[in-house]
């Protein structure tokens, strides 16, 4: 049976471990319905994992005992940036969520010119960056941004190996290229439900981004996120 995952600030050194979390321990009693015996995986965020039996749970504090300390291996070897425009409606949010799932490692939410939405709801967002790392393992939980205008996120760029501007109708991004590349930090820029504005694209060009498409198919830009994200991220396995 699959063990219940949760990462958070857990100290591996100390016998019995015993948690002072509110949140964790009523999920553990009276979402999960957990008892003494049951066992679970803790993660810190610095790939190490445990293997934990609860010895009790109380009110607010959960006494564990751990019982095997491994490392994640899960992690994807690019170090992926998604810069995207904020999205309308809950799309933005899936776009968090699926680009924590496929292994991005921070996330900028980005103001274009044509965004729309202008706030976000960032202790949901972050709530949603940890229940999706829990439930696909990852070792690190993503960073998340402060909102930033199209200049600001293009001056974070300036750090990375690479940054790839994704665009309608443009060719493929090369996953051949990027596997036996030197690349080790990658941008992946994503624009708004509107698309890029023309000067933007100007910009792009001047900084020697690679602007690059998805194949035939007009995606939505929830979509685009998400799959240029995964095909980044993980270009190795390919």
């Amino acid at each position: 049976m699959r063990l219940h995952r949760f990462i958070g600030n857990f100290d591996f050194t100390k016998k019995p471990l015993r948690v002072s979390d509110k949140k964790l321990t009523e999920q553990l009693k009276n979402v999960l319905r957990l008892k003494a015996g049951n066992q679970i995986i803790l993660a810190d965020g610095k790939l190490n994992e445990a293997t934990a039996k609860i010895v009790s749970l109380e009110k607010d504090v959960a006494e564990l005992e751990i019982l095997e300390i491994t490392k994640n291996t899960n992690e994807p070897t690019f170090h992926t940036i998604l810069y995207c425009s904020i999205l309308k409606k809950e799309n933005f949010e899936l776009v968090v969520q699926k680009a924590t799932e496929v292994g991005v490692k921070e996330i900028v939410p980005m103001l274009a010119q044509r965004t729309v939405k202008l706030n976000l709801k960032r202790d949901r967002l972050e709530k949603i960056i940890r229940e999706a790392a829990e439930q696909s393992g990852r070792g690190h939980l993503p960073a998340l941004g402060e909102v930033v205008s199209f200049e600001e996120a293009m001056a974070h760029a300036k750090d990375n190996n690479a940054n790839l501007f994704l665009e309608p109708e443009r060719a493929m991004i090369s996953l051949e290229r990027l596997k036996h590349s030197i690349y080790k930090q990658i941008g992946v820029f994503v624009g708004p439900e509107g698309g890029w504005d023309e000067t933007e694209i100007a910009a792009a060009q001047s900084h020697n981004y690679k602007i690059v498409g998805l194949g035939s198919p007009t995606l939505r830009a929830e979509t685009a996120a998400i799959i240029g994200a995964y095909l980044v991220a993980n270009a190795d396995k390919f």
